[in-house]
């Protein structure tokens, strides 16, 4: 809990750009307790500690909060979720005791498997699974690994969804070149029932759009499968290069976004988040199977994509929307207008010439003569 309540840590991602003393002091200070919890922790005590803070800070208190919102001003959370009063998650004390003990031992369960994992693979390796040292990852180190981390996460969490907890059959292979006699008949891959109809009966219990206490809410084992391996599985095949603080926003920012996209309000903040809560909804609530993905991009390769909108169209909405385009054109116009304000300011500065010199205007086309006053001497400047 220290790491994530100690200090600000996003000044440190702005410490090149914001040069103000309250940021080099937050960023000194931040240094220092993460150089003090390192040298006196051990990393997987550090790592377990710092996703089960992130889990209980970004996902526990919101879903909370958001469930006592919609049980106690049902006719302004109505305005304000997708499908009306069909997202309300359910009100009798019995189903939502059940169905938060049901979060609750997926919550310890993910964090027992993480910790076991990583203390075998500490064991076996000889060394921390994530690189855990007092020297600080570098911004665009961060931006890199991140950008990577989350499209493996997309790809892990589409294929897992799609083909093993809803049983999806894949693609044809193409045909071989052996002749094979029209006699001989080829066996058919089995799908696998067991864990669709798991995830079936526990995560798609109600027909209806989800509220975030579902993201935590399925079987234990097609809970591991859809939420704690695509999560987990990229960050351990980076975890030579992976720092833990990396890991951590990381983590931090996937635990927000399935947050936020299982909440099913209309109001979402972000061009992006807009588009994700939708699409997670129309999984939910729909009769046709699809949206696998959480972006929406491998939806829309494979088409699977329900509704007749894809991830792009989400995308201009939202853009839309928040008038971006609008925005982009106020900025460009602000930074012309103080481009040119400079160079006047500069012609003018050059004209009236400084210490003793006199500036002739340029008549030769070679740039401008600068005479000196006392000799007159001068020199031609481009």
């Amino acid at each position: 809990m220290d790491i994530l309540l100690s200090l600000p840590i996003a000044s440190y991602f702005f410490s090149t750009s914001v040069t103000s003393w309250s940021t080099s002091l937050n960023l000194l200070f931040f240094y220092m307790t993460w150089s003090t919890l390192v040298l006196t922790h051990s990393p997987i005590h550090i790592e377990l500690i710092g996703t089960t803070a992130i889990r209980l800070v970004f996902w526990l208190i919101p879903s909370l909060l958001f469930l006592l919102f919609d049980n106690l001003l049902p006719s302004i959370a109505v305005t304000i979720k997708h499908n009306g009063a069909s997202a309300l998650p359910p009100t009798d004390f019995t189903s939502l005791s059940r169905l938060l003990g049901l979060a609750m031992f997926n919550l310890g369960l993910e964090t027992a498997v993480e910790g076991g994992v990583s203390l075998g693979l500490s064991l076996l390796l000889k060394q921390p699974v994530f690189r855990t040292s007092t020297t600080l990852p570098l911004p665009w180190q961060i931006a890199k690994q991140l950008a990577l981390l989350f499209t493996l996460r997309e790809i892990f969490t589409y294929y897992t969804h799609r083909y093993w907890l809803h049983g999806a059959t894949p693609p044809p292979a193409p045909p071989s070149t052996t002749i094979i006699s029209k006699r001989v008949k080829l066996p058919k891959a089995p799908k696998p029932r067991y864990l669709p109809s798991l995830h079936k009966s526990y995560a798609h219990r109600y027909r209806s759009p989800p509220f975030a206490l579902q993201v935590r809410i399925d079987h234990p084992f097609s809970f591991l499968l859809h939420r704690f391996l695509p999560t987990y599985l990229p960050a351990l095949l980076l975890r030579n290069n992976l720092h833990l603080l990396t890991f951590f926003v990381f983590f931090a920012l996937a635990t927000v976004e399935e947050t936020l996209s299982h909440s099913s309000y209309t109001i979402i903040p972000g061009v992006i988040m807009g588009g994700i809560t939708k699409r997670t909804c129309m999984h939910y609530a729909g009769r046709k199977q699809g949206n696998y993905g959480t972006w929406g991009v491998l939806d829309w390769v494979h088409g699977t994509g329900l509704g007749k909108r894809d991830v792009w169209d989400d995308v201009r909405d939202e853009a839309s929307k928040h008038q971006l385009r609008e925005r982009g054109e106020d900025m460009v116009d602000d930074a012309g207008g103080k481009v040119e304000k400079a160079l006047r300011r500069s012609k003018r500065n050059l004209n009236r010439g400084k210490s003793g010199k006199r500036v002739v205007s340029n008549k030769r086309g070679k740039g401008w003569l600068v005479e000196d006053e006392d000799s007159g001497e001068g020199d031609w400047v481009p």
